[in-house]
């Protein structure tokens, strides 16, 4: 009796010894196999640095083969592009960890390819002995260019191949040198200017005038206007009883259709549709173009746009919404988007850093497809709009982007700035032989956007198709 009672509390104990390594199993698995991707790429995986050290990291290379960041024999780290491309390559340090493509890449430029890259553990035994290349779709010249035409002001540039979505400049100012950020690291993180914040991916601004391209297409699809309607702008507009929204510097605009005022940038006109529109109109139109919505890019970490609560706008911030101001805050990147669909037949492309992944020998292991992000309005709207953008750009307050030979197109905004100057905005595209780019530059306290951030776009349009030769 007593064996037989040894022997079952040691059939139970083996029994619960199994479970136990089962659940491990499970465990191990769950780490590896589901939650791999997401714990390797983590900025703060001190696991992924010490597999590092054994190898030497891959280089990150711009469209045209330019390196951006490589590793010396021993492993220290340099960025030939510094503070320009910043923003793009990121940073990767022992302490704060890793971003931008420094981290959403670290597998490949650690040697692991993206077929075991969810293996955990095991990944280790499959990695190459060095690190594989990343190319990216920037430009480190058009980059360049558009660094130096921002000079001495604070901002973003960011341009988009219309088309695949590729981008080819994300440039924001100030910023910092990735090989000193571990060592300026307590001065980068106090600076008042924010040098380590990419403000063309994640700095919310007022978008101003040129959210009025989003309220023209908004208004011809609800039907509350038509492009032969005479709207009269008086200078001002009287919104109930205590309200008066007027037009800057005092324009009195007369009689003018939809292309006209876009063109002049009528406050009185898009006001007036906004009003129409009502906050269902309006919000259908923001969750078309996917304003507020997230970008499914971890290589390009957008932040949503703030939306105000529509149900509690009075009329009079619904009339400021339809002009790009009140509590509406959107992203450089977000209204390059918006740009996007004009230029693109109503189609708006999700936009990509990483072109190609490729062995020491130049072989390609990863190649970029480009998809649709979203479809935000219709062909025919999109060419409406896109000519009324051209004729902004020919002879309205956009003509300072204008470059001979280049069909341009655009928006400006000036953007009220509740602690400075205005903010200066300008949004379009630019084409010429069947190549075709998106872009929208944000100059924080630039003033007028037809001179400053126009300016800037002409001198990035320039540069992007004389590199093209």
């Amino acid at each position: 009796m007593a064996d037989r009672n040894i022997r079952k509390h040691i059939a139970v104990a083996a029994l619960f010894l199994l479970a136990l390594i089962g659940i491990q199993i499970l465990y191990l698995a769950k780490l590896s196999v589901w939650d791999g991707d997401e714990l390797a790429a983590h900025p703060l995986n001190t696991r992924t640095a010490l597999t590092e050290q054994g190898i030497v990291r891959g280089r990150i290379l711009d469209c045209a083969g330019r390196v951006l960041a490589e590793s010396a024999a021993d492993h220290v780290r340099s960025y030939p592009y510094g503070r320009i491309l910043a923003p793009v390559t990121g940073y990767q340090t022992e302490r704060y960890g890793a971003t931008g493509v420094e981290q959403v890449a670290g597998s490949a430029l650690s040697g692991i390819t993206t077929d075991v890259a969810h293996m955990g553990p095991l990944r280790n035994l499959l990695r190459a002995d060095a690190g594989y290349d990343v190319r990216l779709t920037v430009d480190a010249e058009l980059s360049e260019a558009a660094w130096n035409a921002l000079g001495a002001h604070r901002g973003a540039v960011v341009v988009m191949d219309a088309e695949t979505g590729a981008l080819r400049a994300m440039v924001s100012k100030p910023s910092f040198d990735p090989a000193s950020a571990e060592g300026q690291w307590d001065e980068l993180t106090a600076r008042a200017d924010s040098p380590l914040l990419n403000r063309a991916a994640q700095g919310l601004y007022p978008p101003g005038s040129t959210f009025k391209t989003l309220i023209a297409d908004a208004a011809l699809e609800a039907g509350v206007t038509n492009p032969d309607e005479v709207f009269t702008c008086t200078g001002e507009l009287a919104i109930g009883t205590d309200y008066v929204l007027h037009e800057s510097h005092g324009e009195v605009h007369g009689k003018l259709r939809l292309a006209d005022a876009l063109r002049e940038s009528c406050n009185v006109t898009f006001a007036t549709l906004a009003l129409r529109l009502g906050t269902s109109g309006l919000s259908s139109a923001f969750e078309r173009f996917g304003i507020g919505a997230e970008l499914a890019a971890p290589e390009i970490p957008m932040a949503a746009a703030h939306i105000p609560n529509m149900k509690m706008l009075s009329d009079g911030e619904t009339a400021q919404l339809g002009i790009g101001q009140g509590e509406l805050l959107v992203t450089p990147l977000q209204m390059m988007l918006l740009a996007d669909a004009f230029a693109n037949g109503g189609k708006v492309m999700q936009p990509y850093l990483v072109d190609a992944v490729l062995t020491t020998g130049g072989t390609s292991l990863y190649g970029a497809s480009p998809a649709v992000w979203r479809t935000a309005t219709t062909a025919e709207r999109a060419a409406i709009i896109d000519g009324y953008m051209a004729d902004v750009v020919a002879e309205g307050t956009g003509t300072a982007a204008d470059v001979t030979g280049v069909r341009v197109t655009g928006k400006t905004g000036t953007a009220e700035n509740a602690s400075g100057t205005d903010h200066a905005w300008f949004i379009g595209s630019a084409e010429r032989g069947g190549r075709k780019i998106v872009m929208a530059i944000l100059v924080e306290e630039g003033g007028f956007g037809g001179h400053t951030a126009a300016g800037i776009a002409h001198t990035v349009i320039q540069q992007y198709f004389e590199g093209l030769r």
